[in-house]
């Protein structure tokens, strides 16, 4: 099918302007050469194909942009993060108010209308069997973690440290930002040499590594992800430290030799699951000796927000299966399995920071990621990254850490005044508790 160019008012840019309210603060521009929006915008919407529309009418709302976004039928230029704000509210208002019908029933004329459907791309998953069962968590978990370490190392930096980093200042930089949020834990967890720490999610390695070479214990970390797991001991025996670092391909649920005097989770909790959560942290409770402490370090949703959607782009794209707790939930959860909460932190500007540093990574190395991961999937990192940037910074979602302890005949083994905040936040590291 071939559209002629026409002007604003009548090109498929001014009907989509329509369909979006009329007054969209983006500039948008179509295959069949139209331009709306303003002319100085910061970004650019780009319709590059019939199949666009196509997608986005076929699943109104965001799975159908997403879609269109990570096939490369719509292109963004500029900043992505206007683009995504702008889009948001607009975008489920044009399938709800009737004043967008009109505008919409012209843009299915012009684009020949909503069949054939493309199918989705091939980034997008689906998981079958048992809800957060072992065999399905590490299909997830594959689903995510098992890209090439080397588009990660791109993205994350030389600390290939995949969570929320702890900002002194935004001048100091992603690399020094992600070893603050590692001493900041070995501090809450209080570790000093020859303690045994136990990582579960361990990723790549980083917060075993950094505990092992600036605190002296023997840390054990547990990936359900094989590609993190070969690459973490390639980096564990590069460092010298395979007498004191161990990495496990393994389920935190089959990890049992404990006692541990300290265990961290970091990036982890958000794949545990509403329904595992009592599994969870009764683990967690039998792996640490008396005295121990637990650092559980993830994202969270606010009160009163909802789940995130079985059709949402998070699900189908980024994280399948991932579930948001509210942190009241998470602390129940907690003392529920007999731990003693001791401090809780939310840390969601931090975040905001540690995402938009990944985008600049991403950014600056766009070929060579869609080189190591294909382009769909550049896409998606480029979308989940930014639009979680603004959810941290817009308060829709939240990260805390938060320290438990398994007191041991009442006695929780804190000072009155515990290190980490008798020392300031981001000292040279000690070896006292």
């Amino acid at each position: 099918m071939i559209i002629k160019p026409s002007d604003s008012r009548q090109g498929l840019a001014g009907t989509v302007a329509s369909v979006l309210g009329g007054d969209p603060p983006v500039a948008i521009q179509a295959f069949d050469g139209s331009h709306a929006g303003p002319p100085d915008a910061s970004a650019t919407l780009v319709l590059r194909s019939p199949a666009a529309v196509r997608r986005v009418l076929s699943a109104p709302g965001e799975l159908g942009l997403v879609r269109a976004y990570v096939a490369g039928d719509i292109e963004v230029e500029g900043d992505i993060e206007v683009v995504l704000g702008s889009l948001r509210g607009r975008l489920g208002d044009a399938f709800r108010l009737p004043r967008s019908w009109a505008a919409l029933a012209r843009l299915v004329g012009r684009t020949g209308g909503l069949r054939p459907a493309p199918a989705p791309p091939a980034e997008e998953l689906r998981l079958h069997g048992r809800r957060h069962s072992r065999a399905r968590d590490a299909a997830a978990i594959a689903h995510h973690y098992d890209v090439s370490g080397d588009f990660y190392r791109l993205l994350l930096g030389p600390t290939m440290t995949y969570s929320c980093a702890v900002w002194e200042d935004p001048a100091v930089g992603l690399d020094a930002a992600q070893e603050a949020k590692y001493e900041l834990i070995c501090r809450k967890l209080g570790l000093v040499p020859g303690m045994r720490l136990l990582d579960v999610g361990c990723g790549w390695g980083g917060m075993a590594m950094h505990a092992a070479r600036n605190y002296g214990v023997r840390a054990v970390g547990v990936t359900l992800s094989r590609e993190q797991a070969e690459r973490a001991r390639r980096r564990v025996n590069e460092a010298g430290l395979d007498d004191s670092v161990e990495i496990r391909l393994a389920d935190y649920r089959e990890t049992r030799d404990g006692p541990y005097e300290a265990i961290s989770s970091i990036g982890m909790f958000e794949h545990v699951g509403a329904k595992e959560l009592g599994t969870y942290f009764s683990r967690m409770h039998e792996l640490l000796a008396p005295g121990g402490r637990l650092l559980n370090h993830g994202i969270s949703r606010p009160a009163g927000a909802g789940p995130i959607g079985r059709n949402s782009f998070l699900q189908r794209y980024v994280f399948p299966d991932g579930e948001l707790e509210e942190i009241g939930t998470v602390v129940s959860a907690i003392q529920h399995a007999g731990l003693e909460i001791r401090h809780v932190e939310n840390l969601r500007e931090h975040y905001a920071l540690t995402l938009r540093a990944w985008v600049r990574n991403l950014d600056q190395n766009y070929a060579e990621a869609v080189r190591l991961a294909g382009a769909g999937r550049a896409r998606v990192w480029r979308l989940y990254l930014a639009g979680s940037a603004s959810g941290f910074d817009n308060g829709e979602i939240e990260i805390h850490q938060t320290l438990a302890v398994r007191t041991a005949g009442g006695a929780s083994g804190l000072a009155l005044r515990p290190q980490w905040e008798r020392s300031g936040r981001f000292p040279v590291p000690a070896r006292e508790a």
